[in-house]
This record gives C-alpha cells, structure tokens and sequence, in this order.
C-alpha cells in the first residue's frame, strides 16, 4: 500500500487529543501544549520587526534553530508512536520517503501547517509546499516584506535529517546537517509557502 495522505490526514485528525490540568497534550509520543497562533506571530514579529541586519540575521536563526530543534525530536516521537504505526506504518513501502511524506500528512492532520513535498531527491533535496501555516495568517494586515515562515523551515529540515541523517540521537546530534530556505511565502503576498530543503553548507 502507497502512502494515502487523504486517510492519513482523516484518520489522526479524528484524534481526541486533550490538555490535562496544566495544559499539556499527551499524544504521538511527545508532549506539547496547546496556544494561540496569534501569540507564536505577535513574539516572532516583535523580535524581529525591529532590528539592525546584522541582528534580524541572528534574531531569525534561533527562531528557526528553535523549531528545528523541536521538529527534529517531535518528529521522532511522532513516527515511532502507536498512533503512527496503526495508521501509517501499515501504507510504508519506500523507507525513508515514505516515512517524509506520511509525516507531512500528520503535520497537516496536527493543524500545525497544510503542506506537502513537491519534490524529493533522497539524501540530497527536498521542496515542500505550504498552503496554509501559522506565520501566514499576518499576511491579513498586508504583505510582509520578508519571509517568517520559520516554524515550517525548521521542521522540513529536521524531519529530512529523521530521514537521511542516521539514527536518532536524543541529544540532537544531526541537527544541522540539512538546512531550509524559505522562498515563497503567503505572508508576502504568494499563493503558497516554499521551501527548500539542502545539505547544509560548511560554512554555515
């Protein structure tokens, strides 16, 4: 069975997922909580909206690092979760791509961002396409002039590095290995959200 990303998206978005006493969400593996997106927006502009460019560059990689961080040990949580293997494992053929386009789908069924690999060359590159994605939603109050989709940047270059970058290591040691540049964006005005994935340079 090929990955069915309409049923995988089904299937986990019909998962009651609920915050306990203090607000946090047990499920995939993981724990995460649960805020507004217009408080992850508010943060990411306020730090960055006013600074000199050599500080919006160092501003804007930790937004990202930070969720490339977060994406990097979620995503491992979230494909060796039961959750995973009853409604994903069971479509796998291809390993790893298969796992990159079901966990695609499960970040699509989260409501984190509507999005999809376009592209994928193993070990080398992967393009993803967002249609919908928190940092977009800013885009109401007019075009951006620059790309912020740094939660989706992040997360497409951990999950290729889940992929391509060896076996896990809880300390995060791949992290790093690829990197993700943001080239379109619905913040600033384009139909879609682009995003490529690459080895990371040496001299980053």
């Amino acid at each position: 069975m090929a990955i069915d990303r309409k049923k995988i998206i089904d299937q986990m978005s019909q998962i009651a997922i609920l915050p306990d006493e203090n607000g946090l969400i047990e499920g995939f593996n993981v724990i995460v909580n649960q805020l507004p997106t217009d408080f992850w927006n508010a943060f990411a502009e306020r730090l960055t909206s006013q600074s000199s460019d050599e500080m919006l560059y160092y501003k804007e990689y930790l937004l990202y690092n930070a969720a490339h961080e977060c994406g990097y040990h979620t995503g491992y949580g979230i494909i060796t979760s039961d959750e995973w293997n009853a409604v994903v494992a069971p479509m796998l053929e291809k390993i790893p791509e298969d796992i990159l386009h079901g966990a695609f789908a499960v970040f699509t069924a989260w409501g984190w961002a509507n999005t999809e690999i376009v592209e994928l060359i193993p070990n080398e590159k992967m393009v993803v396409r967002a249609y919908n994605y928190y940092e977009s939603d800013i885009v109401e109050f007019g075009a951006s002039p620059k790309m912020s989709a740094y939660m989706i940047r992040g997360v497409c270059a951990a999950f290729m590095e889940l992929a391509y970058a060896g076996e896990y290591d809880p300390k995060g040691k791949p992290i790093g290995t690829f990197e993700c540049q943001q080239i379109k964006g619905i913040e600033c005005g384009d139909s879609y959200g682009e995003f490529i994935v690459t080895k990371a340079s040496e001299d980053r």
